[in-house]
């Protein structure tokens, strides 16, 4: 069975801590899934630990839900939560996210391999390798043309029957303009112009 990942963004209402402003801490601001829409388990091991086949070391593991989490998240993710039908829960600010190494790596893994049928796209796999190919996986995708290597360490060839690439496994690459996380931080990025890096975050669980 997969995982997939809920939840939204939240920010921190400027007037905490006045006398005109007797709401919640926390506001929800959006909803994740219109900006974020896959399941890929070496971007929610990197952020969140979970499925963390790639061994990266997880910027925010296992946190649970904030304590002054918004009403607006208590609705979509608590009961859930409580129930056990999402688990895993967990927040991190976009001071995090900011700070994140897009060079740092796992420590089992060098890359993601990915091969279908030149005619069947819907016949892709996806394998994770580290530096020494395994031999099962060499005989499927064939030696890989390493000469051809672009400037991000990508790859791109072909067999008779398949298509394959490889892309190096670092943070970089699996948050980065192939997956649907720069529309996340993008609109984190936008409102933490406004209210602060630590003033936004991202809070989310796992079915």
């Amino acid at each position: 069975m997969g995982t997939d990942i809920h939840g939204g963004i939240e920010f921190r209402h400027p007037g905490v801590g006045t006398d005109y402003y007797d709401g919640e801490s926390w506001v929800a601001a959006m909803d994740l899934w219109p900006l974020y829409d896959q399941t890929d388990y070496a971007a929610f091991g990197c952020l969140f630990g979970v499925r963390n086949y790639a061994g990266f070391r997880p910027l925010a593991p296992g946190r649970g839900l904030p304590p002054d989490l918004s009403s607006g998240m208590r609705t979509q993710l608590e009961s859930s939560v409580a129930t056990g039908d999402l688990t895993r829960a967990s927040w991190v600010s976009w001071a995090e996210l900011a700070a994140l190494d897009p060079a740092a790596t796992p420590d089992r893994f060098v890359g993601r391999l990915t091969w279908w049928e030149k005619s069947l796209p819907s016949t892709r796999h996806q394998q994770l390798v580290p530096a020494d190919w395994p031999a099962e996986v060499l005989t499927v995708v064939g030696p890989p043309p390493a000469d051809q290597l672009d400037a991000a360490g990508c790859l791109k060839w072909t067999t008779e029957e398949l298509t394959c690439a490889f892309e190096p496994l670092t943070v970089g690459t699996v948050l980065g303009a192939d997956s649907h996380w720069p529309h996340v931080f993008a609109v984190m990025e936008a409102m933490a112009t406004r209210f602060g890096d630590a003033g936004v975050r991202l809070v989310v669980a796992f079915d």
